[in-house]
C-alpha cells in the first residue's frame, strides 16, 4: 500500500481546518458591548423612560427657582404682586414719562442732579429718613410726591400739611370736592384703609370733613397722597386711580421713584440711640428701681428662712393626710364631697367588720348592721344616708358614724 505524498495532503488539510482561507469568506465581527448595552435598555426601558422625565422636571423647577421674580416691597416699580407698583411704572413709560428707580439716599441725589426739575415719589413708610436728608431731596427735586408719610416726615418738611386721621370705614368712594384739575379729571376714588391729611389744598374729603385724602401744597411742589391703593398694582384698575396716579406722576419726563431702606436710617448722622429718646428723669429712676428689687430679695429671703434639707423618700403619716385633705374641704366647703367622702370610708369599714363581703351594696350593709346591733333597719339607714347641710352639722354626724363604728366592732 502506496502512502499518499505530503503535497497532496496538504491542501485538503487546510480547506477543512481554515474555512476563512477559502476564497470569498468574510468573517464576522462580534461586538460584545454594543449587544449588551441594547439588551439591558430594552430590559429597563421603562425605568429610564421615568428617569428622564425626572431629571427634565427637576431641570424645570430648579430653573423656575433661580429665575428672576422681583422683589416684594410695597410700591416697588419690580413687584409684579398686588402691592407692587409695576403696572403703573411701565404705563408711564409708555407715555413717555422716564422712570428711575433708585435704592440709596445717594442715588436719589444723583439722579435729581443729572434730571433737573424731575419728580420724586417718596415712600417712607418706616421713617428712615431724617429732616436734613428731606431738605436735601425735596430741594432737588421739582416736584415731590409722598406716599402716606409719617408725621416726623411732615414735620422735618414744613410744609403746612398734617394728618388728620383715617377714612371712616363707612365712605366707598371720595369725590375730588376741589379745583385742582388732576383730580377734577380723575373722578371719584376709592377711600377705603386711606389716610387724610389737612392742610394746602385738599381733595377728596369724607363728608363732614375738611381733610382729603390728597392734599397739595399752595406752590404746587409738594403733593400727598393717603392710600397706597392709588398706586399699586392690586389698586389700579379701581375707578380714578389710574388716571390720578397717571396724572399726578406723570407732569414732567422724569420720575425718580425712590423707596428708602434700612441702609438709608443707619448711615443717617442724626440718628438717635436709646439714650436720647429716653427723658432725663429715667437717669434717676433706673438705679431706684435697683434699689427697690435688692430689698425685695432681702425680704423674701428673710421672710422664707432657710432650706431644710431632709432625705427621700418621705414618710407622711396617714393622719396628717387626713388633717390635710379634712382643711382643704374646709376651706373650699366642699361640704357635699367630705360627706360622700366619710360615707363611703364608714359603708367599707362596717364592711369588713362584719364581714359582709366585696360584693355587698349599701343596703346589705345596713341590714347586717341593723342586725348585729339589735337596732331598727330605718335607724342605721337614716344616719348613714344623712345629707348634713353645714359644717358644724358635718362634724356631729362624722362623731355619730364613728361611735356605731365603735359599737359595730365591740359587740
Amino acid at each position: 500500500m502506496q502512502n499518499p505524498s505530503l503535497d497532496r495532503l496538504t491542501p485538503k488539510l487546510l480547506t477543512q481546518s481554515a474555512p476563512e482561507a477559502q476564497p470569498g469568506f468574510a468573517p464576522a465581527l462580534r461586538s460584545d458591548s454594543g449587544s449588551g448595552a441594547g439588551s439591558w435598555l430594552r430590559r429597563h426601558r421603562g425605568g429610564a423612560v421615568i428617569g428622564a422625565a425626572a431629571a427634565v422636571g427637576l431641570a424645570v423647577v430648579i430653573s423656575s427657582q433661580l429665575a428672576s421674580k422681583g422683589d416684594s416691597l410695597p410700591l416697588s416699580v419690580h413687584n409684579a404682586g398686588p402691592a407692587g407698583a409695576r403696572a403703573v411704572s411701565e404705563i408711564l413709560g409708555r407715555h413717555g414719562v422716564e422712570v428711575q428707580d433708585v435704592e440709596s439716599f445717594d442715588a436719589a441725589t444723583t439722579a435729581l442732579a443729572d434730571r433737573p426739575g424731575a419728580t420724586l415719589l417718596l415712600y417712607d413708610r418706616s421713617g428712615f429718613l431724617d429732616q436734613s436728608r428731606l431738605e436735601q431731596l425735596t430741594a432737588g427735586a421739582g416736584r415731590v410726591v409722598l406716599v402716606t408719610p409719617r408725621l416726623g416726615t411732615l414735620k422735618a418738611l414744613n410744609t403746612g400739611i398734617s394728618q388728620a386721621g383715617v377714612v371712616p370705614e363707612s365712605t366707598a368712594l371720595l369725590t375730588p370736592g376741589c379745583d385742582l384739575s388732576d383730580p377734577a379729571a380723575a373722578g371719584a376714588v376709592s377711600g377705603t384703609g386711606g389716610f387724610l391729611y389737612d392742610g394746602g389744598t385738599v381733595c377728596f374729603s369724607p363728608p363732614g370733613s375738611s381733610a382729603g385724602l390728597l392734599a397739595r401744597t399752595d406752590d404746587g411742589g409738594l403733593t400727598v397722597l393717603g392710600s397706597t391703593a392709588l398706586l399699586n398694582n392690586g389698586g389700579l384698575a379701581d375707578p380714578g386711580h389710574a388716571a390720578l396716579a397717571l396724572r399726578t406722576l406723570g407732569s414732567s419726563e422724569d420720575l425718580v421713584w425712590y423707596l428708602p431702606g434700612l441702609g438709608d436710617a443707619a448711615a443717617a448722622e442724626s440718628t438717635q440711640t436709646l439714650d436720647d429718646l429716653a427723658p432725663g428723669w429715667v437717669a434717676f429712676l433706673g438705679p431706684w428701681l435697683v434699689f427697690v428689687a435688692v430689698l425685695a430679695v432681702v425680704w423674701r429671703g428673710r421672710r422664707l428662712g432657710p432650706l431644710v434639707f431632709e432625705p427621700l423618700p418621705v414618710v407622711v403619716k396617714a393622719v396628717e393626710t387626713a388633717e390635710g385633705r379634712a382643711r382643704l374641704y374646709q376651706d373650699s366647703h366642699a361640704l357635699d364631697r367630705a360627706r360622700d367622702n366619710l360615707r363611703a370610708g364608714t359603708l367599707v369599714r362596717l364592711a369588713h367588720a362584719l364581714r359582709v363581703g366585696s360584693e355587698a351594696t349599701a343596703d346589705d350593709v345596713v341590714q347586717a348592721a341593723a342586725r348585729h346591733l339589735g337596732r331598727p333597719v330605718t335607724d342605721i339607714s337614716g344616719m348613714i344616708q344623712e345629707c348634713p347641710g353645714t359644717a358644724a352639722r358635718l362634724v356631729q354626724w362624722s362623731q355619730e358614724l364613728d361611735k356605731l363604728e365603735n359599737e359595730v366592732r365591740t359587740r
